[in-house]
């Protein structure tokens, strides 16, 4: 848990999920916070300890400078995200293996689509966030709040006045590819009119299309002719 409201709220309602048996009273599991202490100048995260005290779930701080290291290798002009988020998810994999715990993330729908817009853009790739995957040396990732609005997160943590701590890194670079790609967002919005644009984002991620792409080795793996995108004859499980 950074002390952001992304992530602090999903502490919260992984925690109704589990005190409510909202999947059930035959699946149960033990919830850990678990927050790490980059020694950015200033950084105080008492008053996110004290709330989950009262939350009455285990709270773990990890001490690592990795802000040094980040604002020594970023060059000038360069976001500082990328170099960040590889050391705090290097820490936090380190601690879920040692703890034999699934890792636990807070990003939400707008993350993955500004993730997808920025892959598309600069890396020429269809490429957003996984909602589940296996990470190196094993480790079980979950993305919980993937179908969730940001919007809907900052008012549920603000009803719950939740304490947010702020960030000395990607608050210190208003103009970050990042901060674009969530005006590109906003920028889609009004252009979709009526419609919901980033629902409907989020909805064709999960309705590709193969024999409408130009990716030649998705269409074969889907049973499509990589050069036509029509059925193969032989394939059992064609996806069109």
């Amino acid at each position: 848990v950074s002390g952001g409201k992304d992530s602090s709220s999903l502490v919260y309602l992984l925690n109704q999920v589990r005190r409510r048996h909202l999947l059930g009273r035959r699946i149960d599991f033990m919830l850990e916070a678990v927050h790490l202490d980059q020694k950015q100048p200033g950084h105080n995260f008492s008053s996110l300890e004290n709330w989950i005290d009262i939350s009455g779930i285990p709270f773990y701080a990890i001490t690592e400078d990795t802000y040094s290291i980040v604002v020594e290798k970023t060059k000038p002009g360069k976001s500082y995200c990328s170099l960040c988020s590889r050391l705090r998810r290097g820490i936090l994999y380190s601690h879920a293996i040692q703890r034999q715990a699934t890792l636990a993330l807070g990003h939400h729908r707008d993350d993955a689509l500004e993730t997808l817009l920025l892959n598309m853009i600069h890396q020429g790739q269809t490429k957003a966030m996984p909602l589940r995957y296996i990470a190196d040396r094993g480790i079980n990732v979950i993305r919980p709040l993937a179908y969730c609005a940001e919007d809907d997160l900052a008012a549920l943590a603000q009803s719950l006045r939740i304490p947010i701590l702020p960030c000395n890194l990607c608050g210190s670079q208003p103009n970050s590819q990042r901060r674009q790609a969530k005006i590109l967002l906003s920028s889609l919005d009004h252009f979709a009119g009526v419609d919901d644009a980033r629902q409907n984002m989020l909805r064709a991620l999960s309705d590709i299309r193969p024999s409408h792409l130009l990716d030649q080795k998705f269409r074969a793996a889907c049973g499509l002719d990589p050069a036509t995108g029509e059925p193969l004859p032989s394939s059992s499980n064609t996806v069109l």
